[in-house]
C-alpha cells in the first residue's frame, strides 16, 4: 500500500503541463482574453476584458486547476514576473479564453534581443514626469517581440532588480535631463558609474543612482542609454503645489521622442552602435 501523502506534499503537487479551454490548450506563456465570472469585486470589473500571459499552473487538493495570470497592460508587471503579490491574479479555465481561438494560444518565442524601456521621473512635479508620458505612448504602439515597455515612475529599487535579474540585453531609460539646452532639446546619453560609487540608495531614481543600485546589489548593468528631454520647469518634492502637467515644449517633443526611441530599438535589435549625441 502506498503511502497517503502529506498536507504540505499535497499543496507543492504541480498542476498539469496543459489544460484544453474551448478546444485549444493553454499552458504557461499561454495568452489569454480575462473574463471573470463575478462583477462583484472591483478586480473583476478591471480585469474584464484585459488581455493576460499564463505564468503558472496550479492544482489543489480537489484538483481543482487554477491559472496565475499577469496582465500585459498591467504597470506592475515586471512585479508580477518576478512573482511579487499584488500583480499575479488567479482565474479558474471558465474564465478565460484563448487569444485567437484560430491560432496557436502559447507564445511563438522571439529571436531577437530582450530590451527593457523603462520610463522614470515623477508625474506630480511637472517636466519631470516626461519620461512616464514617453513610456505610456509607447507602451500603446506595436513594438518588437522581446521589448518591455515599463513605467517605473519613481521606484528606483524595482528598476534595479529589474535590470540584474530580468534578463534584458539592454535597457534605455526615458527621463528629463536637465543639460542648459531649450526646452525640449532631446538628448542620447550613455550613463556609466564609476564600480567604485556603487551604493543602494533606495530613495534614488536618477539613471546614475539606478546604475549604482545595481551594482549593489551585486549585479552588472545591461548596455544603458538615456533618451532625455530638456525640461522647461525644475521642481522638488518640497513644492506645496504638484503640477501634473507637462510644459509645452517638453509635451511637444513627445512625437519626436518616439519616432527616437523606436529608431534606437531598432539599431540595438540589429546589433550596430547606437550614436549618442544631442538630438
Amino acid at each position: 500500500m502506498s503511502e497517503r501523502p502529506g498536507y504540505w506534499e499535497e499543496l507543492e503537487r504541480p498542476g498539469p503541463e496543459a489544460v484544453t479551454v474551448r478546444g485549444g490548450q493553454l499552458r504557461v506563456g499561454s495568452r489569454v482574453r480575462l473574463r471573470p465570472r463575478s462583477r462583484t469585486d472591483v478586480f473583476d470589473a478591471a480585469l474584464d476584458g484585459k488581455v493576460a500571459v499564463i505564468d503558472g499552473v496550479e492544482q489543489d487538493m480537489e484538483g481543482r486547476v487554477q491559472f496565475t495570470v499577469i496582465v500585459d497592460d498591467d504597470p506592475g508587471r515586471d512585479l508580477g514576473m518576478r512573482k511579487q503579490p499584488g500583480h499575479r491574479f488567479f482565474f479558474t479555465p471558465e474564465e478565460v479564453e484563448p487569444l485567437d481561438p484560430g491560432e496557436p494560444a502559447h507564445v511563438e518565442a522571439h529571436t531577437g534581443p530582450r530590451i527593457l524601456v523603462a520610463g522614470i521621473g515623477n508625474v506630480f512635479l511637472g517636466d519631470d514626469g516626461w519620461g512616464v508620458a514617453l513610456a505610456d505612448r509607447l507602451a500603446r504602439r506595436e513594438l518588437p517581440a522581446g521589448v518591455d515597455v515599463v513605467d517605473y515612475g519613481i521606484r528606483g529599487m524595482d528598476l534595479a532588480y529589474a535590470m540584474a535579474d530580468g534578463g534584458y540585453e539592454a535597457v534605455i531609460f526615458l527621463d528629463a535631463a536637465p543639460r542648459g539646452e531649450a526646452p525640449g532639446t532631446l538628448y542620447v546619453i550613455e550613463p556609466d558609474v564609476d564600480p567604485a560609487e556603487a551604493a543602494i540608495d533606495t530613495h534614488g531614481m536618477d539613471p546614475v543612482k539606478v546604475l549604482a543600485m545595481v551594482r549593489g546589489i551585486g549585479a552588472k548593468p545591461p548596455p544603458t542609454l538615456v533618451v532625455g528631454c530638456e525640461p522647461a520647469n525644475q521642481l522638488s518634492a518640497d513644492v506645496e503645489e504638484f503640477v501634473v502637467e507637462l510644459s509645452e515644449p517638453v509635451r511637444a517633443a513627445l512625437d519626436e521622442a518616439e519616432r527616437l526611441v523606436e529608431s534606437l530599438l531598432e539599431e540595438l535589435r540589429e546589433g550596430g552602435e547606437t550614436e549618442v549625441k544631442e538630438r
